[in-house]
């Protein structure tokens, strides 16, 4: 099993949607990368018989609990009682973390207020974990091979300490246990489809080879986790390269990148190793393909202009697209979404064009053209062709999924992948 623990988060305002829990995210995937291995998240709210119900239940369970928010300097910050009353202690002055305050109050010019300076007061069978971005300590409470870490909920204040304090601390301490995981990120198939393509996971993996496969969907598509936790670093890397090379066997048509690799940094990095330039003319997606692309560092030697063709008229008068298609046949059509890809690469001059034209909704279809419809132009010297698509949602994901679509169509023609 290796070391277990539990991420208990602190605060009214995360139990009301106020503040998203983002703290936890990252101490689960810090810890897993010394070998701790994150299997309960608790969120609790600012009321001390709940969080003192909380600690008993977590440290009880698992090796190693962390603990943050409520370590400020107002009435509403319970933690650092509570954690005094539950472990049994008292709070006494600590001089390192009192001199820290006060120069962060000097150095900002700040008058120093008593309440501030009580920050300074600390547990005091704790090993205190300075803070060097704010000014609340952090505590460790160690016994009979568990670990109790409180950090503040800031979350530049958290991270310092995980960064600083807590992964060395169990890093020079050494897990016997390596974790890794790996994300495989697909687009155009959706997850019940993607399933029938891998098929069995028995195949993958054997059940007790301590390797797990999750499939995580989303608008922009669906994520292949691989989870390994093994003995050694080593052995880990290479179950998980085992079980990635039999994944791409049998869905790399679909795969675009791993872990933390976006579609748009994947497609700029084939256009510059190509020389390919790219322009953009969006009518549905209002810019937000254009803004993923310009997002990757570079994309100024692939990426020649974008333009929001969102009226009629403006398609006729930036595109060239004839008034005749859009009569005859609307402007999410195939012509029109034709005529935008060939416009645009024209009047830029670039290798490819690239458009869209759709219905986002909630109203604006009808039975022929239903909201979710989606139409992609694609141009290049050989061909102007488009694709259509329908997507469910609101209309921030269509954007989201057509966005990604355009994208993933560039990059499959460019590759010579069937659509």
């Amino acid at each position: 099993m290796g070391i277990q623990a539990e991420i208990v988060s602190i605060g009214d305002e995360l139990l009301i949607g106020q503040v998203v829990n983002s703290n936890a995210a990252y101490i689960a995937n810090q810890l897993n990368s010394v070998g701790v291995f994150v299997d309960t998240m608790t969120t609790v709210g600012d009321s001390e018989p709940a969080i003192l119900e909380s600690f008993k239940k977590a440290l009880a369970a698992h090796d190693v609990v962390t603990v943050t928010g409520g370590l400020g300097p107002t009435h509403d910050d319970i933690t650092r009682a509570a954690v005094c009353k539950f472990f049994g202690t008292e709070l006494i002055a600590n001089q390192e973390a009192l001199e820290n305050i006060k120069q962060r109050f000097a150095r900002r010019n700040i008058a120093l207020i008593k309440r501030n300076e009580d920050q300074a007061l600390v547990p005091r069978e704790c090993t205190v974990i300075q803070n060097h971005y704010g000014t609340a300590p952090g505590y460790l409470f160690e016994n009979n091979g568990k670990y109790f870490i409180v950090m503040p909920g800031v979350p530049g204040e958290m991270k310092g300490m995980m960064d600083e304090f807590v992964i060395p601390y169990f890093a020079k301490k050494g897990t016997g246990t390596s974790i890794l995981h790996r994300t495989l990120k697909t687009t155009g198939i959706a997850e019940s489809l993607l399933a029938e393509h891998i098929g069995d996971v028995r195949a993958l993996f054997a059940e007790d080879s301590g390797i797990t496969l999750a499939y995580l969907p989303s608008a922009m598509g669906v994520r292949l986790r691989i989870t390994v936790r093994a003995s050694s670093r080593a052995e880990a890397e290479r179950r998980v390269h085992d079980v990635e090379s039999k994944l791409r066997s049998k869905a790399e048509r679909y795969i675009y990148g791993t872990d933390t690799e976006e579609l748009e940094g994947i497609l700029g990095k084939i256009l510059t190793d190509r020389k390919l330039t790219v322009s953009v003319a969006e009518s549905c997606t209002g810019g937000l393909i254009a803004d993923r692309l310009t997002n990757v560092s570079g994309s100024s030697n692939y990426f020649e202009r974008g333009v929001i063709t969102y009226s009629n008229d403006s398609k006729i008068a930036e595109l060239g697209v004839p008034s005749s298609h859009i009569e005859l046949h609307g402007a999410v059509s195939r012509e029109v979404a034709e005529a935008m890809a060939f416009g645009i690469r024209s009047k830029s001059n670039t290798n490819i064009g690239l458009s869209t034209t759709g219905i986002a909704g909630p109203t604006g279809g009808t039975a022929e053209k239903p909201v979710g419809l989606l139409w992609i132009g694609f141009s290049d010297r050989h061909q102007t062709n488009a694709i259509r698509f329908n997507f469910a949602g609101d209309r921030r994901s269509f954007k989201e999924r057509a966005s990604q679509a355009a994208l993933d169509l560039v990059r499959r023609k460019l590759l010579k992948i069937e659509s």
